[in-house]
């Protein structure tokens, strides 16, 4: 079953809308495999260039991974302020800190408007979308992150650079 349409409005990408391939992770700040991921997406968008749309949508692990679901909503309010990417980058780049400090201060290192970071962190503005999209996830075969949808259907393979290649390159 294909995954829910990207939406430029709800999703985060990176990547012309028109590219060869549309790559979308599931992924989980706290977890060390996302952060692997992060190196290998990288290293996909430097191959590919403007053949590869990368988006990423959200699967905290709350279970395994207390902090992951707060982190998330501080995702999503840097994005409201259209640092959605640096945010991600900072978050996984310091994945063993992501308390509450942590996460304001990293919104204050992006220059983020703190008034609005803090009263949508409050407010959980968007726990229910975040909720929405897990459940999303599920529906589609997510159990665990990273998990991968090349063109809108599910990657069942590893989640090595040279794996990845080969699925999107049709071998």
């Amino acid at each position: 079953m294909p995954i829910r349409p990207i939406s430029d409005v709800e999703d985060h990408a990176e990547g012309p809308n028109n590219a060869r391939v549309t790559l979308v992770e599931y992924g989980d700040f706290e977890c060390p495999y996302s952060a692997e991921a992060v190196i290998t997406v990288q290293a996909l968008q430097a191959e590919l260039g403007d053949d590869l749309r990368f988006v990423y949508r959200h699967f905290p692990l709350v279970h395994k991974h207390p902090r992951a679901f707060r982190a998330a909503e501080a995702a999503e309010a840097a994005g409201q302020q259209h640092r959605f990417w640096r945010m991600y980058r900072m978050l996984f780049a310091h994945q063993d800190a992501l308390s509450e400090s942590d996460l304001f201060s990293y919104a204050a290192d992006l220059d983020l408007e703190m008034i609005q970071f803090e009263r949508e962190m409050t407010a959980h503005t968007y726990a229910s979308r975040l909720q929405a999209e897990r459940q999303d996830a599920s529906r589609n075969g997510v159990t665990g992150t990273p998990t991968f949808f090349i063109n809108g259907l599910l990657y069942e393979g590893k989640d090595t650079l040279e794996a990845l290649l080969e699925a999107i390159q049709g071998g």
